[in-house]
């Protein structure tokens, strides 16, 4: 059979073309885009004029934008849409990145919290995007250490620190200024109460303040830690933002700052991508129902597994000229490396693990999981 001639894209099809290569120089480049520049990126078969004219047609749809009525195009944020949309996975990433994102993400630990933190921190200097995820709570956890610090004439603050690298506080009230050696014999009161051992010689007067302050602080950390409504949230790498050009405009920067401090719009996009299992990104407008000024602001997000199940998701907050393509791959990859490591860490520690709003445990067994001492390797 003879062989067809290779069919001739449709002019929508041409079009859309036209605007990807645009997008993709844009991204790489920042400068503004013109016909002979786009002519000579792999668009050879298209004349000066008719790019101009193609320009021109997507200039009226809103897609691109003009500077300066003798420069060239820059694409809008439905552009960067479109452009998104047009990316398909699976996304691969560079093996140098995938070796350094390895090691920082592939390994098994107690530390859950710990590890979350350090995934969040190396996903914020690859992207170099501030980046925020949500996790379950997660059960078996002990405290393990306290610090007591003054904050003022009337208020201590009591620091947990967790088995699986979690801090906690809280601030606790004092009807009269307490001296630091006061303050560091309730401390050593707390430590006892939690490990049992090397219990501090106090008068009565002393140890009923201390047993006061104990009983406030622990019983706040417990109903606090049994109860939650929504995942937990990290969130780091805010100032990375800045080696962004877009976002040295003080305006720029302010608006992506209000939605990055915004908690609850950070866990409803977070939500909503766990929902929805799958890769998800905002970019520019559409983040108006979370934030009202983040039209200069994308968010890419994706959910991690725990034996199959979609237990949080990571998100990066970025401007919207990034590389999609290379932010998809290192999202991808992330989620994959962090979904094995949980996994396998759960079931070696024995870890169970409780989502907003499931059946919350056993108050008074809680309560002394809590402050018992951890268990050793071979009870």
């Amino acid at each position: 059979m003879k062989n067809l001639p290779p069919k001739k894209p449709s002019k929508d099809e041409r079009e859309k073309l036209i605007l990807i290569g645009l997008v993709e120089l844009y991204l790489k480049t920042g400068k503004p885009v013109g016909s002979q520049t786009l002519q000579e990126q792999g668009f050879e078969t298209f004349s000066s004029a008719t790019l101009r004219n193609y320009f021109s047609k997507l200039e009226e749809q809103g897609l691109l934008k003009q500077q300066h009525s003798s420069g060239g195009r820059i694409p809008t944020n439905i552009a960067y849409k479109i452009y998104a949309d047009s990316l398909t996975p699976p996304f691969s990433l560079e093996e140098k990145e995938k070796k350094a994102l390895g090691q920082s993400l592939l390994q098994e630990t107690r530390e859950l919290h710990s590890y979350l933190q350090k995934c969040a921190e190396t996903l914020s200097d690859l992207s170099q995007g501030a980046v925020f995820l949500s996790l379950p709570r997660f059960d078996q956890d002990f405290v393990l250490e306290v610090k007591m610090i003054s904050i003022d004439s009337h208020r201590l603050l009591c620091v947990f620190i967790t088995d699986f690298g979690s801090v906690h506080t809280e601030a606790l009230y004092t009807d009269k200024k307490l001296s630091s050696f006061d303050i560091k014999r309730i401390e050593q009161f707390f430590r006892w109460k939690i490990t049992g051992l090397d219990k501090p010689t106090l008068s009565d007067d002393e140890e009923k303040r201390a047993l006061s302050f104990y009983n406030e602080a622990m019983l706040r950390h417990i109903v606090g830690y049994s109860n939650f409504s929504c995942n937990d949230l990290i969130k780091t790498g805010f100032s990375k933002m800045l080696h962004y050009l877009d976002f040295n405009d003080a305006s720029s920067l302010a608006n992506g700052l209000a939605l990055f401090e915004n908690n609850a719009a950070l866990q409803a996009l977070l939500t909503q991508c766990c929902q929805k299992k799958e890769l998800t990104y905002w970019i520019g407008e559409e983040l108006s129902s979370f934030s009202s000024h983040a039209a200069s602001c994308s968010v890419i997000s994706i959910p991690y597994y725990i034996h199959q199940n979609a237990v949080g998701s990571l998100g990066i907050l970025c401007p919207n000229r990034v590389s999609y393509k290379k932010l998809f791959a290192l999202m991808q990859t992330a989620s994959e490396m962090i979904s094995s490591s949980l996994t396998q860490s759960l079931y070696k520690f024995k870890i169970s693990y409780r989502r907003p709003n499931s059946a919350q445990l056993d108050f008074n067994r809680q309560a002394l999981l809590l402050v018992e001492n951890k268990p050793q390797e071979n009870e």
